[in-house]
């Protein structure tokens, strides 16, 4: 009960401001969605570079790989690292290839950059910290370690609230692990459990530098404004840098907003630079070089066929990216049009509510059953989280009702003996179309956390390809295979109880989680 009343100073969450769509949709095809690069930058890329991955020991895999063949860079952006064997193999992994790179003749050219979160990271005697402490004494010119503070845990909040209970303020949310030029996004941790049973997302980027750039910069310019670990397990941050809870939150919060919106827009501006460089070689090209020369070099460097555009939402630093992206495929998305949306916790904002209600489009939105949720048989308050989220659901699914809309909006619950959920994005499918054209893959869950307190980054994905489209719906049915539609019967099963306790109290605190 104390811990809940830790809370009390922030339970009147500040009025979101919602912001009108900056363009409406174009007509044509994949093509419509272009107006995303007013935002930010567009890569073109091949499909064939595309891989959707399918399970946790795929995805664990292929980390292991990739790290092993790593020359010049590994950049991994987690939550946390978890403290098992399985993720003191990946740790080994890092070691194994950094002593490869001291034995290289001239200088080791491999650096290693790791982000995570300064909370999550620190909770325990044993965490993430003390996990890769020995890489930074064997290797300390070519590793870094940074953990991500959140601006708004400071002052006397900061000395009240526990641990555990002090990430519900803000957290470093994104997952992005690339290796040289090859980027995975995904929503999973570095953790046993997500490379094991608990079910996620996860797509390979293969041979993209320009993206590969993109999310190391963007890396850097958190890592730059965060906590740096040391050899002695303190921490401390780069010479001339605002502190994130002890120093002035405006001028931090201000100086991080500069750091990654410039990221944004050199990258923007570079992909714009070379998009009509690119654009005007090859008409060049169509009107000087013989046919057979033209083609040649078609076939050299072929036409892009899929687009990927990263969304950033970090909401402490004024940025809010994919908030007015996803808002404007929301409500962009036609009649007839199909929105396969998937969460691993069912607690979308308002606007997301009301635009799902209100739109035309048909939604099919997949969620954890209280068995698969990432919280079920918690110790304390946080083992009554599960029954929260089945009153938010069990609430939503009244209101679709009351509407009339069960016909067009359904629920779906994940469930799999053994497992865990948390795949979170979702896939468009234009009116008349049996295969999507766009995916958003990434860490938000649609919830108020990812759109007002954490740091987020995803992808859209847009694609004509046929093959690539395939790939992204084999992945949508395989995960909605697993699951069963929500009914009113569903909210009368003796599992779907909810207390009176939880009920009260999820309004106030359902901004938290």
């Amino acid at each position: 009960r104390s811990s809940w009343l830790l809370l009390a100073p922030l339970l009147t969450p500040p009025v979101p401001v919602i912001t009108a769509p900056p363009c409406s949709l174009c007509p044509e095809g994949a093509h419509r969605f272009q107006w995303i690069r007013n935002l930010v930058p567009e890569f073109g890329i091949c499909s064939s570079h595309v891989k959707v991955l399918s399970s946790p020991a795929e995805f664990y895999e292929l980390l292991k790989v990739q790290i092993k063949t790593a020359k010049q860079r590994v950049v991994m952006a987690s939550l946390y690292l978890g403290t098992g064997l399985l993720e003191q193999e990946l740790v080994d992994c890092l070691e194994e290839t950094l002593e490869k790179s001291l034995e290289a003749e001239g200088t080791p050219s491999l650096r290693v950059s790791i982000l995570l979160d300064y909370t999550r990271g620190s909770r325990g005697r044993k965490n993430s910290r003390t996990m890769l402490i020995p890489l930074l004494q064997r290797f300390p010119q070519q590793v870094r370690v940074s953990l991500f503070h959140t601006p708004n845990l400071r002052g006397l909040l900061r000395l009240l609230i526990p641990e555990r209970f002090n990430e519900t303020i803000g957290l470093q949310h994104i997952k992005v692990y690339l290796f040289d030029d090859d980027v995975i996004l995904s929503g999973a941790n570095l953790s046993d459990l997500y490379f094991t049973n608990r079910q996620d997302r996860y797509v390979l980027l293969q041979d993209s530098p320009e993206i590969a750039d993109f999310f190391t910069e963007l890396v850097d310019a958190i890592g730059d404004v965060s906590l740096q670990l040391q050899q002695d397990d303190t921490v401390q941050m780069m010479e001339g840098m605002v502190h994130p809870y002890q120093g002035d939150k405006m001028a931090y919060c201000e100086t991080a907003n500069q750091r990654v919106m410039e990221v944004i827009n050199s990258a923007r501006t570079r992909q714009e630079l070379l998009h009509a460089k690119t654009f005007h070689s090859s008409q060049q090209g169509s009107s000087l070089l013989p046919q057979e020369d033209s083609q040649a070099s078609r076939e050299l460097k072929p036409e892009p066929d899929t687009w990927i555009y990263p969304l950033i939402q970090m909401k402490p630093f004024g940025i809010q990216i994919d908030e007015m992206v996803t808002e404007t495929l929301l409500t962009e998305a036609e009649r007839d049009a199909r929105i396969y949306l998937t969460t691993g916790y069912f607690n979308l904002t308002q606007a997301y509510m009301d635009l799902i209600l209100g739109t035309r489009a048909e939604y099919r939105i997949l969620l954890a059953s209280p068995e698969v949720n990432g919280f079920f048989g918690a110790k304390g308050v946080a083992g009554a989280i599960p029954a929260a989220y089945v009153y938010i659901e069990h609430q939503f699914f009244s209101e679709v009702c009351y509407l009339h809309q069960q016909e067009r909006v359904k629920l779906q619950e994940y469930s799999r003996a053994g497992w865990t959920f948390h795949a979170k994005g979702l896939w468009l499918y234009l009116a008349g179309s049996d295969l999507p054209c766009l995916t958003l893959i990434g860490s938000p869950n649609f919830g108020y956390r990812s759109v007002h307190r954490d740091l987020e980054a995803q992808v859209a994905i847009v694609t004509e390809s046929r093959a690539l489209q395939q790939q992204l719906h084999q992945e949508q049915e395989q995960l909605y295979l697993c699951s069963s539609v929500v009914s009113s019967s569903t909210f009368e099963q003796p599992n779907r109880y909810v207390k009176l306790w939880v009920k009260l109290v999820t309004p106030l605190i359902k901004n938290f989680f």
